[in-house]
C-alpha cells in the first residue's frame, strides 16, 4: 500500500480533510490541551501561526491550530493536493510560483470582503474555484433536466409551523434512542466492523468509554492506523511514521462530540440557541432540520427522521482563516443494543472524500481498561553532539 493511502487512513476519522498536510508537515511545537466539556475547546497556549511555523507571510495573526485546516480549505476549494503549492518535505520554501499566486489570491479575497462586505467572509476561494485549480469564468451548460425547478427552496418551510419545536424534536430523539435512563447507563462500548473507502474494505476496532474516551484501530497490512481521544487530547498514528500527530482546534471539538456515549442527552445543553428550519430529504425519508448555535463556534445542523425521530444526519464545520470546512455524517442501520438504539453504519463525507463504517458486532458495559486510551510517550531525540 502506498504512502498516500497510509496518510489518509491515519487521519480518516477526525481530519477535516484527508490528513495529508498535517501528517507530513514539520511543526515546531506540539499540541494544545482540550477541555472535556461538550462543545468547549480551549487553546491555553494561544500561539499564532507565525510563532509555530516557518515563513508565514499572509496568514500572520491567526491561531496556529487554524493553519492546517486553512490549507485544507484551499486544497478542497481548488481540488488539489499539498504539493500543488508546496515543496514536499520543505513546506516553508517559496520555490513554486503557485505558492506566490496563492498568497496574492488570499490578499485579494481579504480585500474584497473588507471593502465590500464589512469584513465578513462572503467571498472565499470556493466562490470562484469550485473544485478547479483555475477559476471557471464561463457558466457550464445544462446536460440534463434539473431534478427540481431552478430557484425552488431547499427546505419545506410549510413544516416549520407543524407544532413541533426544536426542543421537542431533541426530546423525541432521546426517546426514540431508548430514553435518557438507558442512554446514560452506557459506560463502555466496543465495536468491530469494517471501514470502506475508495473501493477498499479494512477491518476496524473501536473502543469507547465514558467520559468521552474513544480509540479506533484500522488494521492495515503494515500495522495499525490509530485515531484516539482520551477526553482531554487527541492524536493519530500511522505505521511507518514516527511518533504521533496531535489533534488541534476543531479536530478536538469533533473528537469530543464523537466520543460522547451520551450525546443524545447532551445536545440541548451544548447549544445557546436552537432553530427549526423546516424539512429536507435524507435518503428516502423527510427529516426535520434543526440548527444549533454555539458561542464562538460555527453552527451544527441536525437532521431528525420525520417518522422515527432518530438522528440521521449531522453537519458540522471546522473553522479556518478563509472559511468553514464542512463535514457531513449520515447515520443508518439503527439497531437495539441493550435497550439503546445506535447506528451500525455511518458515512462521513468531506470535500476531500468519504468513507463508510459498517459495524458487525457491538458489546456494551463490558470492562475497558483506561490504559487503552493512554497517549504514547513522545520519542526522545538524542542530544546534539
Amino acid at each position: 500500500m502506498n504512502a498516500r493511502r497510509v496518510d489518509v487512513l491515519a487521519g480518516i476519522v477526525f481530519f477535516l480533510a484527508s490528513g495529508l498536510m498535517i501528517a507530513t508537515a514539520k511543526t515546531q511545537s506540539s499540541t494544545t490541551p482540550h477541555s472535556a466539556a461538550p462543545g468547549q475547546v480551549t487553546n491555553p497556549a494561544g500561539k499564532k501561526a507565525e510563532e509555530q511555523f516557518k515563513n508565514i507571510q499572509v496568514l500572520k495573526g491567526i491561531p496556529a491550530e487554524e493553519l492546517f485546516p486553512t490549507m485544507q480549505f484551499i486544497a478542497a476549494s481548488l481540488g488539489v493536493q499539498c504539493d500543488f503549492c508546496h515543496v514536499q518535505g520543505a513546506f516553508e520554501k517559496d520555490d513554486k510560483k503557485t505558492k506566490q499566486t496563492a498568497r496574492k489570491m488570499m490578499e485579494m479575497m481579504f480585500a474584497i470582503n473588507k471593502d465590500n462586505f464589512d469584513g465578513h467572509r462572503a467571498v472565499t476561494c470556493n466562490s470562484c474555484h469550485r473544485g478547479n485549480a483555475k477559476p471557471q469564468p464561463i457558466p457550464v451548460v445544462m446536460t440534463e433536466e434539473p431534478k427540481e425547478p431552478m430557484g425552488a427552496p431547499k427546505l419545506a418551510d410549510a413544516k416549520e409551523n407543524a407544532g413541533l419545536s426544536p426542543d421537542q424534536l431533541l426530546d423525541k430523539y432521546v426517546q426514540a434512542a431508548g430514553g435518557a435512563a438507558a442512554i446514560d447507563k452506557v459506560t463502555t462500548r466496543i465495536m468491530k466492523g469494517t471501514i470502506d473507502f475508495g473501493g477498499k474494505s479494512l477491518p476496524i476496532d473501536i473502543y469507547s468509554k465514558d467520559p468521552d474516551q474513544r480509540i479506533w484501530f484500522t488494521h492495515l497490512p503494515e500495522g495499525d492506523s490509530v485515531t484516539a481521544f482520551n477526553g482531554h487530547e487527541g492524536w493519530l498514528a500511522a505505521p511507518g511514521r514516527p511518533g504521533v500527530r496531535p489533534m488541534q482546534g476543531s479536530e478536538l471539538d469533533a473528537a469530543s462530540m464523537d466520543a460522547d456515549l451520551h450525546l443524545a442527552t447532551h445536545l440541548k445543553p451544548m447549544f445557546s440557541e436552537l432553530r427549526l428550519q423546516g424539512t429536507e430529504k435524507v435518503g428516502d425519508h423527510e427529516a426535520y432540520l434543526v440548527v444549533g448555535q454555539r458561542e464562538g463556534k460555527p453552527p451544527i445542523q441536525l437532521y431528525f427522521d420525520e417518522q422515527s425521530g432518530l438522528l440521521v444526519r449531522l453537519v458540522r464545520y471546522g473553522e479556518t482563516a478563509l472559511g468553514w470546512l464542512p463535514t457531513q455524517i449520515d447515520y443508518a442501520d439503527y439497531r437495539d443494543t441493550n435497550g439503546v438504539k445506535i447506528p451500525y453504519r455511518w458515512t462521513l463525507a468531506r470535500p476531500s472524500g468519504r468513507f463508510t463504517i459498517q459495524v458487525s458486532e457491538v458489546k456494551q458495559n463490558v470492562p475497558v481498561d483506561d490504559a487503552k486510551f493512554a497517549k504514547p510517550a513522545e520519542e526522545q531525540k538524542p542530544p546534539a553532539k
